[in-house]
């Protein structure tokens, strides 16, 4: 299995707070190397707080995440952020593109970490011209509509062949129709890359068009 939580509790103290709050109770999951996985569930079931923890951000306070064997949870800061950089991809909502540079240098961004080659450029063109963006290279986000900023967003988080795609609601902010494309297109990128996808959505619309469809409601995951 690619990616593992076996009986994943996630504990927030706030300061000054009467109580605990128990976001993540008792979450177990598995998923294969290319596997797509929807997860549904109302705001504040705590869906983002899974893919944080799937993706490295965050630890659990109980239980375990493996990520091709590895424990997430007892790995060093530096580990997990070379772990992030070149073996998970996350789209958000919000595109995250910075307002400064080209679709092409937003893109390439997480090449940074290493010496940006000819062949992170021609893979960045590539993609780029695989989600119709290959006129935009040289355009700034402002200049893009919020559909296409989004495919950017989906083109930087594959920029280095992870083996872990997390999207959290990536068509939330976008109308029905870019929405509907943007979908379609993380699923064949899905197909077409041999990434796992993990996508959390409020659209049962797109979760459907998913062979497998978990529910998370007051932090537990179910069928």
């Amino acid at each position: 299995m690619l990616l593992e939580l076996a009986h994943v509790s996630k504990v927030y103290v706030a300061p000054g707070a009467a109580a605990a709050v128990e976001v993540l109770r008792d979450v177990s999951v598995q998923l294969a190397a290319g596997e797509p996985l929807a997860v549904i569930g109302p705001s504040g079931s705590g869906k983002s707080t899974l893919l944080n923890i799937m993706g490295a951000l965050d630890r659990p306070t109980s239980g375990t995440a493996r990520l091709d064997g590895r424990d997430l949870g007892n790995l060093p800061e530096k580990e997990l952020a070379a772990i992030r950089n070149r073996e998970i991809g996350f789209v958000f909502q919000l595109h995250h593109l910075l307002p400064q540079c080209t679709v092409l240098e937003n893109v390439l961004i997480p090449t940074l970490t290493s010496r940006t080659t000819d062949a992170d450029y021609a893979r960045a063109e590539r993609l780029l011209a695989r989600v119709g963006l290959q006129h935009r290279l040289n355009h700034r986000p402002g200049q893009l509509s919020g559909g296409e900023c989004q495919r950017v967003a989906v083109v930087r988080a594959l920029i280095n062949r992870p083996k872990l795609l997390l999207a959290d609601e990536p068509t939330g902010s976008l109308d029905h129709a870019a929405a509907t494309n943007l979908g379609r297109l993380l699923l064949e990128l899905n197909k077409e890359e041999g990434v796992a996808l993990v996508l959390v959505t409020h659209s049962l619309e797109l979760a459907k068009r998913l062979p497998r469809v978990l529910e998370l409601g007051d932090g537990v995951l179910g069928s």
